[in-house]
């Protein structure tokens, strides 16, 4: 069938209470931002209660489909049928037309949803559906009424025009991108930074990034396959600021300076430390990592303590209690895992030590930092100073 208009359903938003409308709003503006990207005109709407997709032109069903259900805070997409109020014999007769197009082989049970919104039609709900229904069988005899259990739902909603539907696309749900802040997702090029940015951004946090490159020993395709996992995570949490940290100096310093079995540990609480640099100046209300109890020996939860010592805004983690697999399926499910299986090292990759620490001591930490002192701070701000900014659209 050719849709015109599609219903925007929401599940949260609806419990917000006074302040639902600024929920609505952002929702509104995001499902804008989405259409913008699809080929074709189309005008979004919010209309008691209730958000539509109109199209003004001719455009691609699956184009449009596929941008709608990566706007957070849609938990369903409904393409429907549009009618003017002409009585309700003009009704019938298209929602039998409805019928007979969306479902060419009648072989199905059904049931009629009506929903009288406007209250001064001459019918309630319960016999405009009765009615309907009605019309529906005498129509096509073979199909049969099933008020529990039915194959089709048809919905008539009985508004300023007359919606009708029958088919719902799941979204992805979650809380519209702009209503919780922002946050500094630390990406690499692996599979768990795009899924953890993923997960935040659901619960309608902004991202900005910041990812540690390590030339020559990551090479521009790494850079470059990082580059493309935030386009990635943009799709679903918009534009991202991503910031390219050169982080070779510090490594090699590490290195030379530290025990070895401690690398990973010290070198991470630099990175969180740079990153939080970058959080506070851009206004960030905390960190997002990647992290999940147990996967590494740099998250045992003594090395994550360890981590986190070092930082002074919230760091999320909100794939903690994930195991592999788990987050491998979510990686499938945003088309992040093809690209961040690409075999580029990372920096993180690169100097690790044969037998890591796994039950860091913070005293033990603190005191092998204490040889870097002579050059950190100053490594530190180069390291800042010299980062490139890419801003990454969707």
């Amino acid at each position: 069938m050719n849709y015109q208009a599609f219903l925007i359903k929401y599940g949260e938003i609806a419990v917000k209470g006074k302040n639902r409308h600024i929920f609505e709003d952002t929702l509104l503006s995001q499902l804008q931002n989405a259409v913008r990207r699809v080929e074709g005109e189309f005008h979004v709407s919010k209309e008691n209660g209730r958000m539509y997709v109109e199209a003004l032109s001719d455009y691609d069903f699956d184009e449009l489909i596929g941008a709608l259900t990566k706007v957070f805070g849609v938990v369903g997409i409904c393409p429907m049928v549009r009618l003017e109020d002409e009585g309700f014999e003009v009704l019938a007769a298209a929602i039998v037309s409805y019928v007979d197009e969306a479902y060419p082989d009648k072989n199905f049970t059904f049931k009629v949803n009506g929903r009288r919104a406007r209250k001064n039609y001459p019918m309630t709900s319960m016999e405009l559906a009765a009615a309907i229904g009605e019309k529906i069988l005498e129509a096509f005899p073979e199909v049969r009424v099933d008020v529990h259990k039915p194959q089709v739902c048809i919905n008539v909603e009985i508004r300023n025009h007359i919606n009708v539907y029958s088919t719902e696309i799941p979204g992805p749900g979650g809380m519209p991108v702009g209503t919780a802040g922002k946050a500094m997702l630390l990406l690499s090029g692996g599979i768990d930074s795009p899924v953890a940015g993923y997960m935040i951004a659901k619960r309608g946090v902004r991202l900005e990034a910041t990812y540690f490159h390590a030339p020559p020993y990551t090479s521009e395709r790494a850079k470059q396959k990082v580059i493309d996992l935030a386009k990635i995570v943009a799709r679903y949490s918009g534009p991202i600021k991503l910031n390219i940290v050169n982080f070779t100096e510090i490594q090699l310093y590490i290195y030379e300076k530290c025990p070895h079995d401690q690398l990973t540990i010290i070198m991470r609480r630099y990175m969180m430390m740079i990153a939080e640099h970058f959080a506070k100046a851009s206004g960030c209300l905390g960190l997002i990592t990647g992290e999940s109890i147990g996967q590494v020996a740099s998250q045992t939860m003594p090395s994550l303590a360890v981590t986190n010592e070092v930082c002074t805004l919230p760091v999320y983690r909100p794939l903690i209690g994930f195991d592999k697999q788990e987050i491998v399926d979510i990686s499938y499910k945003i088309d992040a895992y093809e690209t961040s299986i690409l075999p580029f090292e990372d920096c993180c990759t690169i100097f690790v030590a044969k037998h890591p620490v796994t039950k860091p001591n913070l005293k033990s930490i603190k005191k092998s930092e204490m040889h870097l002192q002579e050059k950190i701070d100053e490594m530190m701000q180069t390291a800042i100073d010299t980062t490139e900014v890419i801003y990454v659209e969707p």
